[in-house]
């Protein structure tokens, strides 16, 4: 995936984006990208190592922290279906990681929508 639309797609809400990203899209290689409150006040960097990759099908990787997350697409007549799930951290509650995670997916789609 081209980086520039990584950065593009990559937010759980507007006032966050990422600022840098990079991905090697095969097994054994990384995903990393740096995302920041755009008023500066905060930010962090997210970075993890692909362990399984099924072309149009599946990809799974382990984020730098041990945790796993696996992503699942699935064909429909007229669009895809894409099932993430992730090892949640622990430090904020499971359905605020849920809510993150799930408002990056809907940017996502937003974005690939618009193509």
């Amino acid at each position: 995936m081209i980086h520039k639309h990584i950065m593009k797609w990559n937010q759980a809400s507007e006032d966050w984006h990422t600022v840098r990203a990079s991905n090697n899209l095969t097994v054994g290689g990384q995903l990393l990208s740096r995302m920041e409150a755009k008023d500066g006040s905060m930010g962090f960097d997210f970075g993890g190592t692909y362990t399984a990759i099924i072309p149009l099908s599946r990809i799974d990787y382990i984020l730098d922290d041990g945790r796993e997350v696996s992503v699942i697409f699935s064909e429909n007549y007229d669009s895809t279906t894409v099932t993430q799930t992730f090892d949640p951290e622990a430090t904020n509650p499971v359905a605020f990681r849920q809510a993150g995670w799930q408002a990056i997916l809907d940017s996502f789609a937003n974005y690939t929508e618009k193509l």
